[in-house]
């Protein structure tokens, strides 16, 4: 794949398209990347030690840094994956913070990343407390957030074709391997036969590889850094 095609379809080709004024709903682009990714960062900054409103003012402030383009310059897909870029730019931002705190106030940016902190603290606080470090958290909650975005890709083909209720049904079965007895309960409660439920899930788990390995993917700089990138993540997972 050519090195312009590949860009064209990753995070990194929206922040290469926000450095560039002209360039038609890249900062719209770059705030729904913000949107998407903000709770990893907000769970970092947490076990940084901040309190739930320091670290939501941080977070802000870290992603208002960003959406102003004199921020994006330093920004290429040379610097590798975006989530190592992502996590070693939030560390010097917090290097930094005391700086930007008495520069402005937190927050301030013209683009407001939507943050609900009673949702945000009930996750980290479902977090495990002991054991993981910073940047482990960071980790854990990236591969998280991109499993979520899987599954409701998932849930939203099967609801344009008019099988939401069945997805909701068999979802379980995409990460847990069921008895043999729970392909015909499940199948029964969605007006499956149990061979249709295997047949049903099999196409599920396949489209689910397909879609987490489209949305990594997206998150690194060259197609040979994939395959890498899933490992890491899913031992992420199980640390």
């Amino acid at each position: 794949m050519q090195r312009e095609g590949w860009f064209a379809t990753t995070h990194w080709s929206v922040i290469l398209a926000a450095k560039d004024a002209e360039a038609p709903g890249a900062l719209d682009a770059l705030d729904h990347l913000c949107q998407a990714y903000w709770y990893p960062l907000y769970a970092f900054i947490r076990r940084q030690g901040f309190g739930s409103a320091d670290a939501e003012d941080l977070t802000q402030e870290f992603f208002a840094s960003w959406l102003r383009r004199d921020s994006l310059r330093s920004a290429s897909p040379e610097k590798g994956r975006f989530r190592s870029f992502l996590l070693v730019a939030v560390k010097r931002f917090l290097i930094n913070q005391h700086e930007r705190a008495h520069a402005g106030k937190r927050g301030g940016g013209a683009v407001h990343v939507p943050i609900d902190t009673e949702i945000a603290e009930t996750r980290y606080q479902a977090e495990p407390q002991e054991g993981l470090t910073a940047e482990r958290v960071f980790e854990r909650r990236w591969a998280l957030t991109i499993l979520e975005g899987v599954v409701r890709r998932l849930k939203s083909e099967a609801a344009v074709r008019g099988k939401g209720d069945e997805f909701d049904g068999l979802k379980a079965f995409l990460t847990v391997a069921a008895p043999e007895s729970h392909y015909a309960e499940a199948g029964a409660r969605v007006g499956l036969s149990e061979g249709a439920a295997r047949v049903a899930v099999h196409r599920l788990r396949r489209r689910f590889r397909e879609l987490f390995r489209e949305e990594i993917a997206r998150t690194v700089s060259r197609p040979e850094e994939i395959d890498d990138e899933i490992r890491h993540l899913l031992a992420s997972l199980g640390g």
